[in-house]
């Protein structure tokens, strides 16, 4: 990184946890290069509280009609060469604020990790009312349309795939750097050891398994899957987020461990055997960091199937359909098996570079 200290601008939105949790790293990133970060929520900055209704309204569609936000994703979000909607006029109701906000802290770079604030920074960008670089860093697996616009400077993506898909879509520059995680993820983690005694203590001998719904509690029918693998021989410890609900749910299985919100996720993610997944979002990614074999297994209809898909196609994990394949996946990932070791060496050469060097480069 350049010496000269520099003001950047993250544009996030709290949608779950994901794109606040890689914003706080790209954040923590900058200050320790000696720069000076500025983390912005774009929902925050919709006038007449729309910002919040539209994190209700999709809360409530994940959580109790993910068919309803399937349908949304294919009329607005997935690919095609169709006429679609565009996400700009909803974007640009934010335009003066970021504006404002950009000119009153001196920003000299701006950095989107939502798809809505690429749209509204790319539309800025391209009217040049912005007047600074503008880099989107997309945090899916699956490239969906409403991250793209021509007017963004550069793009930064997690696989090679995706930035070739975001340069045959727009023709600007689009570089794989890869996932951001925190360090701890990277690393040994001191708390994996009172996650095993804990394990150990509630079910001696079975393998844990993580079942992972999102900081939103967001899954289909996660009871179900904790009995099939219990009986299968594992201890399913069910990731239930802030949904208290589920958590009450899955707390009456009998031979299953329920947890709401977790702190020390690099200790867990070591302790465990595998992490069943249906979303592809920020967990699997830091599953992939920590060595942690990834399962998809019911995934959230729209950009959850999707980016399951694509890890799969990667081969950083494993799609399966039904609760037989969920087994027999399983089943394959013995501890000292080289499918396993195969497995998570693709993970983890996910991790190419750091974002922000490509970020200060412009």
């Amino acid at each position: 990184m350049p010496s000269d200290r520099r003001r950047l601008l993250i544009v996030s939105a709290g949608m779950g946890a994901g794109h606040d949790t890689v914003a706080g790293e790209l954040a923590r990133r900058a200050s320790a290069y000696g720069h000076e970060p500025h983390v912005v929520d774009v929902l925050r900055l919709l006038p007449y509280g729309l910002g919040a209704g539209l994190r209700r309204g999709y809360q409530a569609s994940v959580r109790h009609a993910p068919w309803l936000y399937g349908s949304i994703y294919g009329a607005l979000l997935r690919g095609g060469s169709g006429p679609r909607p565009s996400g700009v006029p909803l974007a640009r109701l934010a335009a003066g604020r970021l504006t404002d906000l950009a000119d009153r802290l001196e920003i000299d770079a701006v950095v989107s990790v939502f798809h809505l604030a690429a749209q509204l920074t790319g539309y800025l960008r391209s009217r040049g009312v912005l007047r600074v670089p503008s880099t989107v860093f997309v945090l899916d697996f699956a490239v969906h349309r409403q991250w793209l616009h021509p007017g963004t400077d550069r793009y930064l993506c997690l696989t090679d795939a995706a930035a070739a898909e975001v340069r045959r879509a727009l023709g600007v520059p689009a570089v794989p750097t890869g996932p951001v995680v925190a360090p701890a993820f990277l690393a040994p983690a001191a708390g994996a050891a009172g996650w095993r005694r804990r394990f150990a203590g509630r079910a001696p001998g079975r393998p844990p398994v993580l079942l992972s719904a999102g900081a939103w509690g967001a899954a289909a029918d996660l009871a179900g899957t904790a009995r099939l693998l219990a009986a299968g021989g594992y201890l399913p410890v069910v990731l239930c987020g802030r949904n208290e609900r589920l958590r009450a749910r899955v707390s009456r299985v009998p031979s299953a461990l329920a947890l709401d919100w977790v702190d020390d996720m690099p200790g867990l993610l070591a302790a465990a055997y595998a992490l069943v997944d249906n979303a592809a979002g920020q967990t699997a990614v830091q599953a992939l960091a920590a060595g942690l074999p990834v399962v998809g297994h019911r995934p959230l209809p729209g950009h959850g199937a999707e980016g399951v898909r694509r890890m799969a196609e990667l081969g950083v994990s494993e799609p399966a359909g039904d609760g037989a394949a969920l087994l027999a996946a399983l089943g394959r990932l013995t501890e000292t098996g080289p499918e396993r070791a195969a497995r998570v060496a693709r993970g983890r050469a996910l991790f190419r570079q750091d974002p922000l060097s490509r970020v200060a480069g412009l």
